[in-house]
């Protein structure tokens, strides 16, 4: 969890490994959904989202080589979802959401997938209902932020969309990310 912020969803883990280069912290988070605007939820999602940046401002500074894997549940650019104009300030499109999404990269964290040509609609969820695999109708909700003394090092990001393939998958596919 994030240190004097309750939650009991224990949406944090953290390791620090060893690798030949020095030590890499790893951050692994479950994001609030935030179910919609002007909810309870989507409130607490604002809470949770603050109390992550400020800890994770102390993990840096203690830390320089970071990486913060997870579910974000936020689609950060119009890029990163099926449908930018009819999901406008839904949940995970929000203004609050990327500005929160736009404070982690001003820690100094780069969004891996970002540094690389994408395919267009390059998506990491896709929903379940009315063919949502299928039809490539998905969001960009699932994250790789490298600290900035890793973005060199990072020679590849992409979504691997096979596992969503298999029978009874989960709803995302997984990203991976290559420090060279």
């Amino acid at each position: 969890n994030i240190p004097g912020h309750e939650d009991a969803q224990a949406r944090v883990i953290a390791a620090t490994l060893d690798t030949p280069e020095g030590p890499l912290r790893l951050v692994n988070c479950y994001f609030v959904n935030g179910q919609a605007p002007g909810s309870d939820k989507f409130a607490y999602k604002m809470l949770w989202l603050g109390a992550l940046h400020r800890w994770l401002k102390e993990e840096m500074a203690a830390h320089p080589r970071l990486v913060l894997v997870g579910d974000f549940n936020v689609a950060p650019e119009d890029r990163d979802s099926f449908d930018p104009v009819g999901l406008k300030d839904t949940i995970h499109h929000t203004v609050e959401e990327r500005t929160h999404f736009q404070a982690l990269l001003g820690l100094g964290l780069t969004d891996a997938f970002r540094l690389f040509e994408q395919p267009e609609k390059s998506f990491s969820w896709w929903d379940y209902r009315m063919l949502g695999f299928q039809k490539n109708r998905g969001l960009r909700i699932d994250h790789i932020l490298v600290s900035d003394a890793l973005r060199a090092r990072v020679s590849a990001c992409s979504i691997d969309r096979q596992p969503r393939k298999n029978p009874q998958p989960s709803d995302h596919a997984p990203v991976v990310v290559t420090l060279g």
